[in-house]
């Protein structure tokens, strides 16, 4: 493991933050995505079971067959990292929408009472007050799908998009069992620093839960 380390530094430095920007960029537009429709299913209810079941269908679909058939529907190759781009952001969304509309629900009615109260409306009131709510819910989330992610990128290496899990079909071709290692540690690494960045900005946007832990 730690002979391929040396010797092959610049093929695992790209891997690495291939793996990196296919992780967290579909989180990113999932979570843009899932923003709106988790908001319509807190808003009207009876929208709820619906929308959340089609999400959760969503999360089903094995992610190499997504991956094989992305191609077809995208009209793009089948090596362009697009395919997994698309594939991931249909995961993050089916995994963030109830985690939306959960933390949207978990603003008590006499808080948007107040908030109206105060002149807050419509936008306004979602941005200022029901979402900073619901931070800490949806971070919860955020943090299962970029965990998930990591992991689901890896897979992108069985069909040929270079990546962390390149360490795996390279250790299992070649028998070698601590490059497969290597591959899990690093995965390992960039799931806990993920991790930690995005427990690190919950932290910053919420700034009254430090307050009252202090208390």
């Amino acid at each position: 493991m730690i002979n391929y380390l040396k010797n092959n530094p610049d093929n695992i430095t790209q891997w690495f933050f291939a793996h990196l920007w296919l992780s967290v960029l579909p989180v990113a537009l999932g979570l843009l995505i899932a923003l709106p429709i988790g908001w319509v299913a807190s808003r009207y209810r009876w929208t709820y079971p619906p929308i959340t079941n089609l999400a959760g269908l969503l999360y089903t679909i094995p992610s190499l067959a997504l991956f094989i058939i992305m191609p077809s529907i995208l009209g793009t190759k089948i090596l362009s990292p697009i395919n997994m781009v698309v594939a991931l952001t249909v995961y993050s969304v089916a995994l963030l929408v109830r985690v939306v509309a959960d933390g949207l629900n978990s603003v008590a009615p006499d808080v948007r009472a107040a908030a109206t109260a105060m002149g807050f409306t419509g936008l306004g009131r979602f941005l200022r007050v029901d979402l900073p709510i619901a931070v800490p819910v949806i971070t919860a989330g955020l943090r299962v799908a970029t965990v998930a992610n990591v992991s689901l990128v890896s897979i992108g290496a069985l069909i040929g998009v270079p990546q962390l899990g390149s360490l795996f079909t390279t250790g299992f071709g070649r028998y070698i069992p601590g490059i497969v290692l290597l591959g899990v540690l690093l995965c390992l690494v960039l799931a806990l620093v993920l991790d930690g960045l995005i427990i690190l900005g919950s932290r910053l946007l919420t700034p009254w839960q430090r307050a009252v832990a202090k208390r």
